[in-house]
């Protein structure tokens, strides 16, 4: 008997953000959440902003601090802000523009608000390394220009991965997929699922609906793998998520601040390197601010 995919989904987990100082910035936190650590190789996801400059926030400035072990993912929505780092790339991302930079064995960098902006609107997600690539060369891509689509009443920008015909350039070294959606008016979207991925919905701004659950901004919705191809959600108006899923990684990773890895051994080195000043990391290009610290592991 032929098995049957039907569009039935369980009811999605809710995980509701909590808020950090990130750079001076309100941030918002949805993963790492105890409820659920991962979505495919998605680790962490901040959403920070939107924010207006005023006397008390008067720009964003991270100081130089290392990675090792994952990938840094920014996705730009309002603002510019200049990323620099131990490679010698000095970039600003703009507004529709995706920041990736993979730290493999181990790189620096810092961020800061860059322009006359009076605001700053961004996403920031990490993406852990498969094991096969952990310790790969560190590297840095810019991505001013991606796939971008309407449906259903919606416009949608394709971030990483594949999505029905539609294929993103952003450097994908796993099973994975990364979307904007946004909506002027309220409007239904049927979304595409692959059966192997787990999916997260986060909200940015508005409000959405799935499966008769209202999630508000800073929510995500976790929906693990359904034997189902489709999901429909509501969107609210002036409403924008992000859609992230993949096939989970199946591996266990051990995450320390900025670190990624596989063993204590490892995150402990990757800690004394740092805080040694090793070549390891090497130095952020035109950046003469003290370099953060990193935190001993207990």
């Amino acid at each position: 008997m032929e098995h049957q995919h039907s569009d039935a989904v369980n009811a999605p987990l809710r995980i509701t953000s909590k808020t950090r100082d990130v750079g001076g910035i309100e941030t918002y936190r949805a993963l790492p959440d105890k409820k659920q650590r991962l979505i495919g190789p998605w680790c962490f996801l901040d959403h920070l902003g939107p924010t207006v400059f005023n006397d008390t926030v008067d720009k964003l400035a991270i100081s130089p601090h290392p990675h090792i072990g994952l990938q840094t993912f920014t996705w730009m929505l309002e603002g510019e802000i200049l990323h620099r780092d131990s490679l010698g790339f000095q970039q600003v991302i703009r507004p529709q523009q995706v920041n990736l930079m993979t730290a493999g064995h181990g790189i620096s960098h810092s961020e800061d608000s860059h322009g006359d902006k009076k605001e700053v609107h961004l996403a920031q997600l990490w993406i852990v390394l498969p094991n096969d690539k952990r310790n790969m060369p560190p590297r840095f891509d810019h991505y001013p220009d991606l796939p971008k689509w309407q449906a259903d009443g919606a416009d949608f920008t394709l971030l990483i991965g594949d999505y029905q015909n539609h294929s993103s350039p952003v450097l994908c070294l796993l099973p994975m997929v990364g979307m904007d959606i946004m909506s002027k008016h309220a409007t239904r979207i049927p979304l595409s699922l692959n059966p192997k991925y787990e999916y997260g919905l986060f909200v940015l701004t508005g409000e959405m609906t799935i499966e008769g659950e209202r999630f508000a901004a800073n929510e995500l919705a976790y929906i693990g793998i359904q034997n189902a191809e489709s999901l429909t959600i509501e969107l609210s108006d002036n409403a924008q998520i992000l859609f992230l899923g993949g096939e989970p990684l199946n591996e266990k990773i051990l995450m320390w601040w900025n670190f990624i890895g596989r063993s204590k051994e490892e995150i402990q080195q990757a800690i004394t390197d740092w805080n040694a000043g090793s070549e390891r990391f090497g130095k952020v290009v035109n950046d003469e601010r003290t370099p953060l610290v990193s935190p001993l592991m207990p």
